[in-house]
């Protein structure tokens, strides 16, 4: 008995001790809580308030409107028109990588396109919003609200979308914007473009980007627990972009593009008192608008591939052979250093050779033109003047006065990628070749073939120089931007004015080799042809055996009128035949527009044999 009073005893210290414990215990449990919820609510009270309100609002950032494109005449030639974008902030996605599986789905996006959006988003900072599509349309945006609850990071913003309403007609001058890539992010003020999913390409979108871009703004709104928003807190207002006046004329870019036909060339049309280029027409061309939102891998592999290279600017980037172009700079020269006197005969035959070598150096007119002096030597355009002249002046000379008047160098347009082209020299060849300069060559560089190169654009800048008479201007197409000039001084003023005179016997004497585009006011000029394939010393050339691509190229340069000069025109026809046939037509449609003069229906582009 006394056994199990004391037992029974002894359980009950024991279950009191455990309840004393278990007291213990939830003491120490409810002073833990206690004390954690006073250090959340007093210490750390402004810090969970804070991230509370950063649950509850959101900041917007509002990318700036682009500064619009116009003509010289105030035509919009890059605007921006309202539509709707789907785009996608990794910060506020719990999974961003399905979000964006989900939205290829819905809008069938191809597998290069997925990769490039990964890595924009990668390299991208997590609150800065990504484009995945732009233009949606009614079903794309309903569908991709009925996935809403799905898409936490994703939403559907109105937006701006860049539009080029001239299309193919100034694709290589305007240039094109396109989605901002990874190697972009690297290279940008991330702040500057926050929120911002376009920039300039190539053109003058890309040469200025800074001016056309302008400044992010913000809006600070309160969203509910679905992320849509409630109410506007805070706004920042964004500062548009400035907009941008060429100096370019739409009309006249037209008729330019118009008067190369089937024909794969370029027309540059420039004001030779200021420099200001008026027209800048390369064909074949491409629509802009397809790089917008971003051009298919198929698509533009085709337009790389497309042997006619559309997407290739060959008024700035392309360089040819001026060929006999140059003649009237070549008599300058030949002037200025007294290798010539502009009055003085020249027997020239039907071929040229080099004292002690055989080689035949031949005219383009098989039985040569007899006597000459140095501005039928130019209206005629008689290459065998120029073999001697070429072979008396050397090709050092000839280098250092065709460079002033910016042969083999980049003329410093507001515009990226120009070519600089190619004047050669000994120097240049044994550093370019290692290898010695030939006699030979200093020939055929007198009639602007061989090694030397240049672009369109030299041309129009060369001819301007001519028609101002040494008055050499850098190009520009910005308005307001004026270029800054320089002149060119010859010993004796009278230089220039032979050199005008015998160009504008080109077009006004009746044995001129472009007088069939004589026109209502006064032009002067120069036609050419560059070679494109080599004929054997003892062959003929036959046009109508060849095939067309290795047809001569066809070249004219001019000015008009010729007694007050205000528009200089450089033309290049690929394949075109004779310059006289094919670019001296196209240079006239040019100008009569200008001149606000009747087209002459007979004045046409009509292929010939080669010849000037």
């Amino acid at each position: 008995m006394l056994d199990r009073l004391h037992d029974h005893g002894r359980a009950r210290r024991v279950f009191r001790l455990r309840i004393l414990f278990a007291a213990l215990i939830s003491l120490v449990v409810v002073l833990t809580l206690l004390g954690r919820a006073a250090w959340l609510q007093i210490a750390q009270h402004d810090h969970y308030l804070a991230k509370a309100e950063k649950n509850r609002t959101r900041l917007v950032v509002v990318p700036p409107e682009r500064g619009r494109i116009f003509d010289a005449q105030g035509e919009v030639v890059a605007d921006n028109v309202a539509t709707y974008q789907v785009q996608i902030t990794p910060e506020h996605s719990q999974d961003v990588g399905a979000e964006l599986a989900m939205l290829a789905d819905v809008l069938g996006l191809d597998a290069p396109v997925v990769e490039a959006l990964e890595e924009r988003i990668r390299v991208s900072r997590r609150f800065d919003p990504v484009l995945v599509k732009t233009g949606l349309d009614e079903v794309e945006r309903a569908r991709i609200a009925r996935l809403k609850p799905w898409l936490l990071g994703t939403e559907i913003v109105s937006s701006l979308k860049r539009v080029y309403p001239y299309r193919e007609l100034l694709a290589h001058v305007v240039g094109y914007v396109g989605r901002i890539n990874a190697e972009d992010v690297k290279r940008l003020d991330p702040d500057a473009y926050q929120g911002t999913q376009y920039i300039g390409k190539t053109g003058i979108e890309r040469q200025y980007e800074d001016r056309l871009h302008g400044e992010p703004g913000y809006r600070i709104v309160e969203v509910d627990a679905l992320g849509r928003e409630v109410k506007v807190l805070d706004t920042q207002r964004p500062v548009p972009g400035e907009d941008i006046a060429l100096t370019i004329d739409v009309g006249l870019q037209g008729v330019a593009a118009a008067a190369l036909g089937e024909y794969a060339g370029a027309v540059v049309a420039q004001d030779p008192r200021d420099g200001a280029i008026r027209a800048m027409a390369s064909r074949p061309s491409f629509d802009p608008n397809l790089f917008v939102d971003g051009i298919s891998h198929k698509a533009y592999r085709e337009l790389l591939e497309d042997p006619d290279r559309p997407l290739y600017n060959r008024a700035t980037r392309a360089t040819y052979p001026p060929g006999s172009t140059i003649k009237p700079v070549m008599g300058l020269a030949g002037m200025e250093y007294g290798l010539i006197d502009p009055d003085e005969r020249f027997f020239a035959g039907p071929y040229y050779q080099i004292p002690g070598n055989d080689h035949r150096y031949r005219d383009w007119r098989k039985w040569g033109h007899g006597w000459v002096d140095f501005e039928e030597s130019v209206f005629r355009s008689v290459d065998v003047y120029y073999y001697d002249l070429a072979f008396r002046m050397g090709i050092d000379r000839m280098h250092a006065f065709l460079t002033e008047f910016g042969i083999g160098q980049k003329t410093g347009i507001d515009l990226p990628g120009e070519s600089a082209g190619l004047m050669p020299s000994r120097d240049w060849k044994q550093r370019a070749k290692q290898q010695v300069w030939f006699p030979g060559e200093t020939v055929i560089a007198g009639i602007g073939q061989g090694y030397m190169l240049s672009t369109m654009l030299q041309m129009a800048n060369m001819t301007s120089t001519l028609a101002s008479s040494g008055v050499r201007h850098v190009p520009w197409l910005v308005a307001g931007d004026r270029s800054p000039q320089s002149r060119l001084k010859l010993s004796s003023d009278d230089y220039w004015q032979r050199a005008r005179e015998a160009m504008r016997s080109v077009v006004g004497h009746e044995r001129g080799t472009a007088h069939k585009i004589e026109a209502p006011y006064p032009i002067a000029g120069k036609t050419g042809t560059a070679q494109v394939f080599s004929v054997a010393q003892d062959d003929e050339y036959d046009a109508e055996e060849l095939e067309r691509r290795l047809h001569d190229h066809a070249l004219f340069v001019g000015f008009a009128p010729y007694d007050d000069p205000k528009l200089s025109v450089a033309v290049i026809a690929e394949h075109g035949g004779s310059g006289s046939g094919t670019a001296a037509p196209i240079a006239r449609q040019v100008m009569d527009f200008w001149f606000d003069v009747e087209p002459d229906a007979d004045v046409q582009p009509e292929f010939s044999e080669r010849g000037d």
